[in-house]
């Protein structure tokens, strides 16, 4: 009897094995900054990208795709299903491109479901914790921080051709440019899951071809008749579409192309390119016009029939990528989630009927706290209506040069209506600050740094603003890291002006770090100016709590506060010798 139960055991689970493993696989590849134009398969007449549009040519392609137009707010709508503003993510920078604790990530419910999850390059939903991709459903992590490769929460003096990656919670030096390496990370955790029979996403996000305009020399080569800021980002993003191919016949090598669910998009529209190519949209990154937010989206499906290039032209949105994913792997979500975006597989598909047409909406809200109507576009099939005022027919008017508004009022008011509703129903959340959790067993040390400083004016976010950090002295520093405190009771506070990693006195200057070949330079590549800095001062709420001088030999300076239970406003800032004040850049707290 007992053997008959042992062998209906091993029976039971050898079946959910087998069905795991039969699950579709995920890549999913979103390059940063490069928009719908940057494509030759777009009709680009510059750029190389012949792997790229192999595939293009290989899936099922959105023509009318839409994200948000910065970077932060496409990734949280991406990983939730939300609105990026209802998740409150609507800034990259400042305490706004922090993804809330409560929101369920399409990583987390693949995890749930049996899925090793991986993610491969840029994150920019917060670096300290809760925020970080392992405390959001991944399970293997590698990645930079923040926005890009040498920006403040980075490894200190990263730069695209080398540096220190965090990888499973430590920091791996790495050597080689950087998109080579988060594609070849990827490949090592590909093969990893495939000999362990597990079904997995892979999440590659490369940082390129954002700022700075760097490449290796071979692909500044391909472009010697383009001007130095074309070559430079058309080299970083032929560089990228070797890596897709790369990519693509790894996957045959280790049978499982058939299936594996290929995904090709980008976060927002062009940085650099839409002078040169625009394919006929107005508008670049940040821009409510269409060319700042419609961007490439190709999938390829093999096990189910998605091998042919098929055009859509129906409105769909990044919201919509988590429903649609879920469903195509089988996979529930999660019981407390409720969607901003719908399943479009049967779009995918092929099957059209009864489809109706939806209004989305996209905004950039590059500011502290929302505003109505800023950078905002209401989308339905053939219209928008860009910032609340101008209403274009995207079919005859694709370039969004006439407005409508007054001979259309019935089609205007109807959009407006919607935005409204919409605005209504989110504007509560907006109140709702994430803060970072001081004194759990998850995170014994906290790390909170000048990027996510939560101020009115511009932050340090990359390092080059940390080794110039002159140019953030105030008469009073306003800024202040939103927290919650866990586990009451004493805290160690330690304030560094140069990150821990430099070990270096918080007066002294720095060396500039060496060039690299491209436009601009990396931000480590920028001398570390000396500061006269005399004390430092802590504040909770706006209230002092304690004081301490600074020496020239101090690397950083600590002091101890009691700090209670719940939510709370700390500020760090030094004073220098002439009274003025700055914030500390770099802040750890060590219950």
């Amino acid at each position: 009897m007992k053997k008959t139960i042992l062998n209906l055991f091993f029976g039971l689970l050898s079946a959910t094995v087998a069905t795991a493993a039969e699950k579709p696989n995920i890549v999913l590849v979103m390059t940063d900054d490069q928009g719908y134009g940057d494509l030759a398969c777009h009709g680009n007449p510059y750029v190389k990208t012949p792997n790229i549009d192999q595939l293009s040519s290989e899936s099922v392609n959105l023509q009318d795709f839409h994200v948000f137009p910065t970077c932060s707010p496409t990734r949280a709508a991406l990983m939730t299903g939300h609105w990026a503003n209802r998740t409150g993510v609507w800034h990259t920078i400042n305490g706004r491109s922090l993804l809330r604790k409560n929101e369920v990530t399409l990583a987390s419910m693949l995890n749930k479901a049996g899925y090793e999850t991986g993610i491969f390059g840029k994150w920019h939903l917060g670096d300290s914790y809760p925020f970080r991709p392992e405390d959001k459903g991944f399970s293997y992590t590698f990645y930079h921080g923040a926005g890009g490769v040498g920006q403040t929460p980075d490894a200190w003096n990263n730069d695209y051709f080398t540096g220190h990656y965090r990888h499973n919670g430590k920091l791996t030096k790495v050597d080689g440019f950087c998109t080579d390496v988060f594609f070849d990370e990827s490949h090592k955790f590909i093969k990893q899951c495939v000999e362990e029979k597990k079904p997995f996403f892979a999440y590659i996000a490369s940082n390129a071809p954002h700022l700075p305009l760097l490449a290796p020399q071979e692909y500044l080569d391909q472009y010697k008749d383009q001007p130095d800021d074309l070559a430079a980002f058309y080299g970083m993003i032929t560089n990228i579409d070797d890596n897709v191919g790369e990519t693509r016949k790894f996957l045959k090598e280790l049978g499982i192309y058939e299936n594996t669910i290929f995904i090709y998009m980008t976060d927002n529209g062009s940085a650099h390119g839409s002078e040169a190519y625009n394919a006929g949209m107005q508008g670049k990154k940040d821009s409510p016009y269409d060319g700042g937010h419609r961007v490439p989206f190709m999938l390829h499906y093999p096990a189910k029939g998605m091998t042919s290039k098929r055009e859509i032209k129906t409105l769909t949105h990044v919201v919509d990528l988590a429903p649609t994913l879920l469903e195509l792997c089988g996979v529930e979500k999660d019981s407390s989630v409720e969607f901003d975006g719908v399943s479009i597989t049967s779009l995918l598909e092929g099957k059209t009927d009864g489809w109706k047409n939806r209004y989305v909406i996209t905004d950039s809200q590059r500011v502290v706290d929302p505003i109505k109507w800023r950078k905002s576009s209401v989308m339905i099939q053939d219209w928008r209506l860009v910032n609340g005022e101008e209403l274009y027919n995207i079919v005859e008017d694709p370039a969004q040069q006439n407005n409508l508004a007054k001979k259309h009022p019935e089609k205007l008011e109807l959009l407006r209506s919607y935005y409204d509703e919409w605005w209504n129903e989110l504007e509560p959340t907006y109140a709702e600050t994430a803060e970072f959790i001081l004194g759990s067993d998850k995170a014994k040390v906290v790390t909170l740094n000048g990027h996510d400083w939560i101020q009115k004016n511009l932050p340090p976010w990359n390092q080059s603003h940390i080794r110039g950090l002159k140019k953030f002295v105030t008469k009073d520093f306003e800024g202040f890291w939103a927290v919650e405190v866990e586990t009451p009771g004493k805290y160690n506070l330690a304030c560094f002006r140069w990150d821990p990693q430099a070990k270096a006195p918080i007066t002294s200057s720095l060396p500039a770090q060496p060039d690299r070949p491209g436009v601009g330079k990396p931000y480590c590549a920028y001398p570390g100016q000396a500061l006269d800095i005399k004390e430092v001062v802590i504040e909770v709420d706006g209230k002092e709590i304690g004081r301490k001088p600074v020496t020239t030999k101090d690397v950083s300076v600590s002091l101890e506060a009691e700090l209670a239970k719940g939510k709370q406003k700390i500020s760090a800032y030094f004073i220098l010798a002439d009274g003025k004040q700055v914030g500390v850049p770099y802040c750890t707290f060590t219950k």
